[in-house]
């Protein structure tokens, strides 16, 4: 550090130095401050933020655009506009202290690769360095994350493990369902017991890193289609399914243009008093989802009139959305009906009813079989068309 100008300090005291009381990096002010910094220069050079998702920077001109994200101080810049996209790269460079890494390859510890079938997400050097710092690199596979049937809950006299290395595990296992959607039930069921884990706790976390020594180049398969702005959505609801407080679990899985791009499996805040109920509050769910993200393609310049699908495998919830008789059976759920019924009778969302041979979302609400895992193969959902086992060929 150097004295401050106009500091004038004898002879005597030269030697001293001063004492840093406060430094700005590591405040919670910082990324904030860096953040306005950053907004104040894009805005300046003709891009508008996103109101579905403040990271996102956008610029559109004569039927181009040109899209910047950005996480902390990492972004991502793509568009279909050479010129502007130079620009854009020489402002940033004029403004701030970067590098340009090129083509995108590998971004937050997710491996980014290319082929002829299209563009490919996965975790395959996180997952490998999790299975060496943990020492589970040398294991037996498994062929589920979960055991089936299996409940986790809290026992009076469980034999309790090291708290500080459960959380560590149940972290860094969660940054890994960024591109893993079949972690997401299990995960979420492990960091419900992150304040007293006990030994059945740290045995499921640990039997899902053995069933990442299985294949851990997994990952996500983005493919080009036709259809590029329809919005599905497959929900499913486990009802009383948690032993410790009889609350029940929605899941769901949410497809743009025949992709999978966002999924979610979460316990509901509240006791439900039917798999009705339940089930009202996972459409509830999967609807919020969905409208964001056609707010988000509305953003893009890819606006659809075609109707949200959301799937669902319950009649009576498909039939009391549809009623528009309020009854008692329903008092208590009325705000989510209305809510939902509101987006059926402006025909932003529609219900079709999927068979209940067909769970799709089955695998976001409960502990699964391998046999259930290998029908999903059959029926090309997850696990064949959208998560490949393999990367691709030719990248």
């Amino acid at each position: 550090m150097e004295l401050p100008p106009g500091c004038m300090m004898p002879k005597t005291d030269s030697q001293k130095v001063c004492k840093l009381q406060k430094a700005l990096y590591g405040l919670k002010q910082s990324p904030r401050a860096w953040f306005g910094r950053f907004t104040k220069s894009m805005r300046a050079f003709g891009y508008h933020q996103s109101n579905s998702d403040h990271t996102l920077f956008l610029k559109k001109k004569q039927g181009k655009i040109i899209a910047l994200i950005m996480y902390v101080d990492d972004m991502v810049v793509t568009g279909n506009d050479p010129e502007e996209r130079e620009a854009l790269q020489g402002h940033l460079f004029g403004e701030f202290k970067m590098k340009d890494l090129g083509p995108l390859k590998y971004f937050l510890g997710i491996e980014v690769s290319r082929s002829n079938k299209g563009i490919f997400l996965s975790q395959r050097k996180y997952a490998l360095d999790l299975l060496r710092e943990t020492g589970m690199l040398a294991c037996q596979p498994v062929d589920t994350p979960v055991e089936e049937g299996l409940k986790l809950c809290i026992e009076s006299n469980q034999i309790l493990v090291d708290k500080g290395r459960y959380q560590r595990l149940v972290g860094r296992l969660m940054y890994l369902a960024h591109t893993w959607p079949d972690l997401a039930y299990e995960l979420s069921i492990v960091s419900q017991y992150m304040h007293n884990p006990g030994e059945q706790h740290m045995n499921a976390v640990l039997r899902i890193l053995r069933y990442l020594k299985s294949d851990p180049g997994q990952g996500i398969l983005f493919t080009k289609n036709e259809d590029h702005r329809s919005v599905d959505v497959y929900k499913d609801a486990d009802w009383a399914g948690a032993v410790d407080d009889r609350r029940s679990t929605s899941g769901y899985f949410t497809f743009v243009g025949g992709n999978l791009v966002t999924w979610r499996s979460k316990k509901q805040n509240v006791v439900a008093r039917s798999s009705a109920e339940a089930e009202f509050r996972g459409i509830a769910l999967g609807v919020r989802e969905a409208l964001w993200l056609r707010f988000l393609l509305q953003d893009l310049g890819c606006v659809s009139k075609q109707p949200i699908k959301l799937y669902c495998d319950n009649k009576a919830t498909c039939d009391i959305s549809h009623n528009p008789v309020q009854n008692d059976r329903t008092k208590h759920v009325e705000i989510d009906r209305f809510f939902i019924k509101e987006k059926l009778d402006e025909k932003i969302v529609e219900l079709p009813r999927i068979r209940s041979e067909d769970p799709l979302a089955d695998i976001l609400t409960k502990a699964v079989s391998s046999r259930f895992c290998a029908n999903f193969v059959e029926l090309g959902f997850i696990l064949k068309q959208h998560c490949h086992r393999q990367l691709p060929e030719a990248i």
